[in-house]
């Protein structure tokens, strides 16, 4: 970190840009011995599959690891220690992180940005891996703009993440939201009900969509997508209706309404019996998937080899399928969003 910045003299950080390493020779990159990891913002499954990879991978390196409590809050009050293999042993399978995690006021500052960096030099930690979405990453960038080098890991169960095709605890979130949906199919269906459930996404619809595909929901509501209610919702709920339907599933992403609000509209211009349910953090818990602890781990051990080879301020991505990285000031750049051609698939099968 610049030393120059002190509580009275504190950066612009909208000024400066992160150090970009792309085209530093391996031998110029800061000497490297002590890496930091924390989880930051909303936990997801796999967090702790991915700590446990961050570590593993930078012991087998030679680094000295350290873990931090609490996410950025944790990091500038000095919740910092090091970690060994045996304490991430036992870790794979379980949801929510052991590190814990936080949402820290301060630290969207540039004050605490600068107590931060200053722990890291207190305690060692030559680079930070942050886990966690986009808040995350900008609280990465702020510190990798004042010279502490960083490496960002896409970990929230929303995919809203713009440069990766892929994040941390998607696909557990999607299968838990699945399962409850079918269970609640069974008892819409006894019931000739509606079902009008809930489930997270307040930008975006991923969850929304691909659950609302792989249970056959009628209706799907995501907040990439204007709706005209009378059209889009009780209309189909009613040609269902005609056409010898007696139960409906509406999945409502938490950006687009109420499943309350919509359930009692539904109701009222039906007269079907319609029943909200919100799964909220739900979705965040239970033990990540196959496919997430895969992920996870590699995600993870592509952060430690960024790190070894000496390029630094990164995120690591997947992209076409595959595990790369891409430097954060551009990262945070892009945007992202539902293709038209994935809304019109789900439309068709709905």
């Amino acid at each position: 970190m610049n030393d120059e910045y002190t509580d009275g003299n504190l950066p612009n950080l909208k000024d400066l840009v992160a150090p970009n390493y792309d085209h530093i020779a391996k031998k110029d990159a800061p000497v490297i011995r002590g890496i930091g990891v924390l989880t930051s913002g909303g936990d997801a499954p796999g967090m702790n599959a991915t700590i446990r990879a961050v570590v593993r991978a930078g012991l087998h390196y030679g680094y000295d690891v350290y873990g931090i409590t609490r996410g950025f809050h944790g990091l500038w009050k000095g919740e910092i220690e090091q970690i060994t293999g045996r304490e991430v042993s036992e870790k794979l399978q379980r949801g929510g992180t052991f590190l814990m995690t936080a949402r820290s006021k301060t630290f969207e500052t540039p004050e605490g940005v600068v107590k931060g960096a200053k722990m890291c030099g207190v305690f060692g930690v030559d680079v930070l891996v942050v886990i966690g979405g986009d808040g995350s990453y900008r609280g990465a960038r702020d510190l990798a703009r004042i010279g502490v080098p960083v490496i960002g890991l896409p970990g929230t169960i929303d995919n809203d993440i713009a440069s990766t095709e892929y994040t941390i605890g998607y696909d557990t979130a999607m299968n838990t939201a699945m399962e409850a949906i079918d269970k609640l199919r069974d008892t819409a269906s006894s019931h000739e009900r509606c079902s009008v459930i809930e489930v997270m996404g307040r930008r975006a619809g991923y969850i929304a969509l691909n659950v609302g595909i792989a249970t056959g929901a009628e209706v799907v509501l995501i907040p990439e997508q204007p709706i005209d209610f009378n059209k889009d919702v009780i209309k189909v709920i009613l040609d269902g209706r005609n056409s010898g339907k007696r139960h409906y599933i509406v999945i409502v992403a938490e950006g687009s309404g109420s499943a309350t609000d919509i359930a009692k509209k539904i109701e009222e211009a039906t007269g079907i019996e319609s029943r909200p349910t919100i799964l909220g953090h739900l979705q965040r818990g239970g033990s990540p998937t196959l496919r997430d602890r895969t992920m996870a781990s590699l995600m993870g051990i592509h952060a430690i080899e960024c790190i070894n080879e000496g390029k630094l301020n990164r995120l690591v991505i997947c992209k076409d399928g595959k595990i790369t990285d891409i430097d954060i000031e551009e990262g945070l750049k892009m945007s992202k969003t539902i293709s038209e051609v994935d809304l019109a698939r789900a439309r068709l099968l709905s």
